[in-house]
């Protein structure tokens, strides 16, 4: 496999950053991040080697869930910027060789939304059946609800019409009846506005919520109006859950062949694979290995990596074209609802024991590093197996100098802090005074006065060039995107703390090693199915030089937290680092 072969595919071997403009960098002192600001830092992603930007939402708002209350999809929250700023933005990163995605929120609305405001005048408003309501009275849904401290039930009642609306997230973040043609018709306008802007796909925000909400309007979207009911009935019943993403990524491809939808899809494996579109892979392009994610916290704190493990082998088969995110954090609470009680606590005791650590009793409102108590072995450990597992790996800001949680802020804001560009009170973020920042700097012993980009990038042992070194390897192996997938076979003595791994492309592979346990070791690795025509070297392609095989077997010497990449390659091959 030639490394053009792949550029048409750009999304499996992509790395993809995401970031809030607001809290990135502040270009006119106002101490809010901007548009304006991200234009003048995309030269540093480009030299860290991104080559995606996933931007959280940049959309006019009321802010009462940090922008996902969209009041405006067509807009640029004016606290940010402008259209004519994002258009920059696009065109600077596209010189770059960065292309942009940017959150597709297309479940629900704010209540502000003059879409919502229409539809709660009257019960036969022309837009009444833009959102789902009924008449009855709803049973407990106290069991549904994403928020449990804050939300009771899924459905709200409205004080105009004495009927009730579906929220699965807060009330005042209606959910759009995707059973509605009209409704379908103006996500994919407003999806086709972005892309004539210039982005290259979006991050599809809560996917099985609106797939899921066609079915929902089936049992409780019925109009009063017989002929109403009735048309409703004939739109239900002409689409199923899953054609209405089979219906945009066509659209989405239409405009712009290159373009994806990345899903967000937190769902037991055999419904992920639907969600990809199942044999055809006609919806989502690529989604969020959630469970490889909680498998990889268990098997840190357990140091065992055979959860992991298990996690990327029931990974189900999909599409050529389709591919998996991996990620060891994003901008939300880290969830952990795919674990046991048991797994769960374990977790919770080894990285969040405190309750203010945890978030609706599910999940860990922590990053990284702070988890693993600063120790820079197990930090380059995660990210080292993160870049090396297939997928595409994908960072939140400020993971690349290692920085840490604001546990003061409530729920998902306490990862949300000002990005950490310099020592100074504010970590370089804004000019203005830091009462004045739209959220304050992290405290602590990962704040930036010791954790930030200028020190750094400078600093040849810093976690900053460890990750521009491990996102330069990436880039140089398309193997880890396109290749197949196997677990290596251990020789005994075996190590149940150690995940050892290929990505192969049949002619060439990278094997990875990883220890997850505190104990050094040294593991003898089954790679016979190289050594046909004889012993074989491999590329050590993070630390350089070359280890040989011996009559079919490889050892391989690990530090505590140790970790190597080891490339097969054919004679000859210049795509060695």
């Amino acid at each position: 496999m030639r490394i053009t072969d792949t550029s048409d595919q750009w999304w499996k071997t992509a790395v993809i950053y995401c970031l809030d403009v607001e809290t990135f960098y502040d270009s006119d002192g106002d101490g809010i991040g901007d548009l304006q600001g991200l234009a003048q830092r995309l030269d540093y992603l480009g030299e860290l080697g991104v080559t995606c930007i996933w931007l959280m939402p940049f959309y006019p708002s009321p802010q009462k869930d940090d922008g996902y209350d969209v009041s405006d999809f067509y807009g640029v929250d004016p606290r940010v910027g402008t259209a004519g700023d994002l258009v920059e933005v696009i065109r600077t990163a596209h010189d770059r060789g960065i292309r942009v995605i940017a959150d597709l929120l297309v479940n629900h609305t704010s209540d502000t939304h003059p879409w919502f405001k229409e539809s709660r005048r009257s019960t036969d408003n022309a837009r009444r059946d833009w959102y789902v309501w009924r008449s009855d009275t709803p049973p407990d849904t106290s069991d549904q609800v994403v928020f449990p401290d804050k939300e009771k039930g899924i459905w709200s009642k409205d004080a105009k019409t004495g009927e009730w609306y579906l929220h699965h997230f807060y009330a005042h973040q209606p959910d759009l009846n995707v059973a509605n043609p009209q409704v379908r018709d103006e996500i994919a306008r407003i999806a086709g506005f972005w892309l004539e802007l210039g982005l290259d796909g979006f991050r599809v925000d809560a996917v099985p919520f609106f797939v899921e909400d066609v079915e929902t309007t089936a049992k409780q979207g019925k109009r009063a109006k017989k002929d109403e009911a009735d048309q409703n009935d004939d739109v239900v019943q002409s689409i199923t859950p899953h054609q209405h993403l089979k219906d945009l990524r066509a659209f989405i491809n239409r405009r712009n062949g290159a373009a994806i939808m990345l899903g967000e899809v937190n769902l037991p494996h055999a419904q992920q694979r639907e969600y990809f579109g199942a044999e055809a892979g006609d919806e989502l392009h690529m989604m969020f290995d959630f469970i490889g994610m909680q498998n990889l916290y268990l098997s840190m704190a357990r140091e065992d990596a055979r959860p992991l493990a298990k996690a990327l082998m029931d990974r189900p088969p999909i599409h050529p074209s389709c591919q998996w995110a991996t990620f060891v954090r994003n901008h939300d609470e880290l969830t952990l609802d795919k674990l046991t009680d048991t797994e769960r606590e374990e977790v919770f005791a080894a990285f969040g024991p405190d309750p203010e650590m945890q978030i609706y009793d599910r999940g860990l409102k922590r990053r990284l590093p702070p988890m693993l108590d600063g120790d820079p072995r197990r930090v380059r450990m995660a990210y080292s197996l993160l870049f090396s597992l297939p997928g595409t790996p994908t960072l939140f800001y400020g993971e690349e100098i290692g920085m840490g949680e604001d546990l003061a802020g409530e729920g998902r804001h306490a990862v949300r802090t000002p990005m950490q560009w310099s020592p100074d009170a504010s970590g370089g973020f804004s000019k203005a005074s830091t009462r004045r920042l739209v959220r304050r700097p992290t405290p602590g012993g990962f704040g930036p006065e010791h954790v930030n980009v200028v020190e750094q990038r400078t600093d040849p042992d810093s976690l900053w060039t460890f990750m521009r070194h491990l996102v330069q390897t990436y880039r140089s192996c398309p193997e880890l995107g396109w290749g197949d997938f196997t677990l290596l076979r251990q020789y005994a003595p075996q190590s149940d703390s150690v995940l050892a791994h290929q990505c192969s492309t049949g002619e060439a592979a990278v094997i990875a090693v990883h220890n997850l346990g505190a104990e050094p070791c040294t593991v003898t690795l089954d790679v016979s199915e190289w050594t046909k025509d004889g012993d074989v070297a491999l590329a050590d392609l993070l630390s350089g030089g070359e280890v040989v095989t011996d009559d079919g077997s490889l050892e391989v010497v690990l530090e505590g937290y140790g970790h190597r990449w080891l490339r097969v390659h054919p004679v000859g091959d210049l795509r060695i680092p």
